[in-house]
Parts: structure tokens; C-alpha cells; sequence
């Protein structure tokens, strides 16, 4: 994964496939390796870039605080580098949010995004009293490895995938990740989302029932969404339902109208299972 060095930082970037573009992005102290199985099942039909948010992974610290605008500059700076004029956002969890920032800051960047397990605003005091905790155990030196083990291995599937999620958890920035962490309790974009006009497909798990909520409320004000429940599942939905959510999101796109009318049509990958396998390896 190589480095670039972007609005006054060093991100680490990967970007594998070729087609229309999607980025994606992570939430706290997760890095880009939780999009492991999007790069190996997505990329024989689009350009998947993943990257570590600054003060993540590999990805220097940062010395501005961490913020959504920050980030979505970072994104912006990054497609610049790249010369990528137009690409679809995928965003887990709070990294969502970020999504919605930056169709709603960037409009003429992006064909339109993808929110997984996302919400616009804090809205659960369940999910509050989360995140608090969370921006707090980052913070103090003796919870750091518990944490990263926490939620690295809640998103795990198996154990070779706690092993690379852990592992690149962990080279983090502790104080960056609380940045994060408690920027997402205050970002609100709810009152706005009747401005997003790009297509949005909002993703959660039936048992993800807190967050349900949120992708209700998104998907009825935001004038463009689809809705999509995957069965059966709660968060996690990238690692532990990733065969579901990639072949959601290349029907999705696909059923879009691109700029370019000869992006509509996409292979489908008939090797999907094998390259699951590659994935976990």
C-alpha cells in the first residue's frame, strides 16, 4: 500500500481494479483492512481505494484535530493526486457520516454514496454512552490494547481477520482516534439531508436495531435512497456479511445512469467464493 502525501499528512492508500471508483471509509481505531473482502470481491469490476483516515493505521498522526471537513478534504486532495474526477463513497458506521459530509460539501465530486450501518447524528443515548466510553478507553494508555481488541474482534470474522484488523488497529494515533471518536457525537446532518440530490443506498442488519432507526430516518429524508436490510445481521455487515453487501452494491451501481453511459454495464464475477477465500488468507 503506498503513501502519498496529502493536505500536510502522509496517507497510506491502496487502490486495486479498474472502472468507476469507490473509496471507502472506516470508522475509529478500524482501518482500512476492515475493507478486506470489498477490494478482493469488488475490484474485477471497479477501482476499490481504501485508505487509513489520518492518525490511522499506517497513515501519519495528525496534528490538526481530526475532523469530517478535514477528512472529505483529505478524500478530495487524494482523488486530486489520483486523477479521479468523479467516484461513489462507501461509508461503515461512523464512516458514514463522513459520506454525508462530503455529498453534502462536494457534490460535484461524487456520483452518489453508500452508507453502511450509518446515521446521520447520535441520536441513541445507547449509541452516545458507546462512543463516550470509546473516545474515553482511547485516551488512557492501559485500555488501548482492550480496546483495539474489543472492536477489532466484534468486526472479526475469522481469526486471520481479527489478526490483520488488530494488527493495523493498533499503529494508530490514540489521540487522533478519540478525535474521531467524539467528532461523531456531535456531527448532526440530519436537517440537511434533504439537500444530498446523488443517490444513496442505505445498508444496515435487521438485529442492528439502533441503527435501523437511523437508516430509516436517513432513507426518508434523503430524496434519492434506497433502503437495504440484510437478514439475519447485526453491524458488521462488511466482514461477516460481505458476499451480500458486494453483490448489493454492484447491482446498485449498475443501476445507475453514469456520466459515461459505457460505465452501466459490469461483468459479474463468477468467482466470487474463491476470492473470498483469497481474502481471508
Amino acid at each position: 500500500m503506498p503513501i502519498a502525501y496529502i493536505n500536510g499528512t502522509h496517507l497510506h492508500y491502496d487502490i486495486k481494479g479498474d472502472g468507476v471508483p469507490i473509496i471507502f471509509i472506516h470508522p475509529p481505531l478500524l482501518t482500512s483492512a476492515n475493507f478486506r473482502y470489498q477490494q478482493v470481491q469488488l475490484s474485477s469490476n471497479f477501482q476499490i481505494i481504501t485508505f487509513d483516515i489520518r492518525g490511522h493505521g499506517q497513515s501519519a498522526a495528525s496534528k490538526e484535530v481530526l475532523t469530517y471537513p478535514l477528512i472529505v478534504e483529505d478524500i478530495r486532495q487524494l482523488m486530486n493526486m489520483l486523477g479521479i474526477k468523479k467516484a461513489y463513497l462507501c461509508g461503515y458506521s461512523t464512516g458514514a457520516s463522513i459520506v454525508l459530509e462530503a455529498l453534502l460539501t462536494n457534490p460535484d465530486r461524487f456520483f452518489g454514496g453508500i452508507l453502511v450501518s450509518g446515521m446521520s447524528e447520535v441520536h441513541n443515548s445507547i449509541l452516545k454512552l458507546r462512543l463516550v466510553l470509546a473516545a474515553f478507553f482511547s485516551r488512557q494508555k492501559w485500555s488501548r490494547k482492550l480496546l483495539s481488541y474489543v472492536i477489532t474482534s466484534g468486526n472479526a470474522d475469522i481469526k486471520q481477520s481479527y489478526r490483520n484488523m488488530y494488527s493495523s488497529a493498533i499503529k494508530g494515533s490514540f489521540q487522533n482516534i478519540s478525535q474521531y471518536y467524539e467528532y461523531s457525537l456531535r456531527y448532526n446532518a440530519t436537517n440537511r439531508l434533504a439537500h444530498i440530490l446523488q443517490p444513496v443506498l442505505v445498508m444496515y442488519g435487521s438485529l442492528d436495531r439502533n441503527f435501523a432507526k437511523h437508516a430509516n430516518r436517513m432513507s426518508s429524508k434523503i430524496p434519492h435512497a434506497e433502503e437495504f436490510v440484510v437478514a439475519g445481521m447485526k453491524h458488521q455487515i462488511p466482514t461477516k456479511a460481505a458476499s451480500i453487501m458486494n453483490n448489493k452494491i454492484r447491482k446498485w451501481i449498475n443501476s445507475q445512469v453514469p456520466d459515461d453511459p459505457n460505465e452501466s454495464i459490469w461483468p459479474h464475477d463468477a468467482g466470487e467464493d474463491q476470492q473470498v477465500e483469497q481474502a481471508r488468507q
